[in-house]
C-alpha cells in the first residue's frame, strides 16, 4: 500500500479548509457551536453584572466617607469651632498696637520738647538781652550798629543801649 492510501484510512476523509479559517480567532466545527460560542451564558452576565454592582457600591461608600472626612475636617477648622476667638485676637493685636503707637508718639513729644528746651536754652544764651545783662552795650549811630572806633569823630549823636534802657550820647 502506498503512503497517501494508509493516511487516508486513518484519518477518514480529508476536512476542506478555507482562507477565513486561518485568519479568524475562534472556529467552530458547526453551526450550533459557533451560536454557543457567540452568545455568553446568562449566568457570566448576571455574574458580571454583580460585580460591578459591587464595585459602583465600594466605589460609592469610599466617596462618601471621603466626603464626610473632608467635611470633618472644615468642621473641625479653628474658624468654625470658634468664630470669637479670632475676632477678639484681631481686637487684642489692634490694642496693643493702639498702646505701642500712644507709647511711641508720648517719647516722641517729650524728645521734642527736651530738644524745643535745650535750643530755648541756647537761643537765651545767645540773645543780645543776655548779652546786656552781663554788662556789655550796644552803641549806635543812626540806625546802624557801631563796630569800630573808626566809625565814629568827634560830635557824632549815639545812642547807648543797655539792659535796662537806651541813653542818648554825643562823642566828645
Amino acid at each position: 500500500m502506498n503512503l497517501s492510501f494508509q493516511l487516508f484510512l486513518l484519518y477518514g476523509h480529508e476536512t476542506d479548509f478555507t482562507i477565513a479559517d486561518f485568519v479568524a480567532d475562534l472556529r467552530a466545527p458547526t453551526p450550533s457551536a459557533a451560536a454557543e460560542l457567540a452568545v455568553p451564558e446568562i449566568s457570566k452576565i448576571e455574574e458580571g453584572i454583580c460585580n460591578l454592582q459591587n464595585r459602583y457600591r465600594v466605589a460609592l461608600k469610599k466617596k462618601v466617607d471621603y466626603m464626610k472626612l473632608t467635611y470633618e475636617k472644615c468642621m473641625s477648622a479653628r474658624c468654625y469651632r470658634n468664630p470669637l476667638e479670632q475676632i477678639n485676637e484681631k481686637y487684642m493685636n489692634i490694642d496693643t498696637l493702639v498702646k505701642s503707637l500712644i507709647d511711641n508718639i508720648s517719647k516722641k513729644i517729650i524728645i521734642s520738647k527736651k530738644d524745643f528746651a535745650g535750643g530755648i536754652t541756647k537761643l537765651d544764651a545767645l540773645s543780645p538781652l543776655k548779652t546786656l545783662a552781663r554788662g556789655y552795650t550796644i552803641t549806635k549811630k543812626g540806625e546802624n550798629v557801631v563796630r569800630s572806633v573808626k566809625d565814629l569823630k568827634s560830635g557824632d549823636k549815639i545812642s547807648i543801649r543797655l539792659c535796662d534802657g537806651e541813653i542818648p550820647a554825643e562823642i566828645i
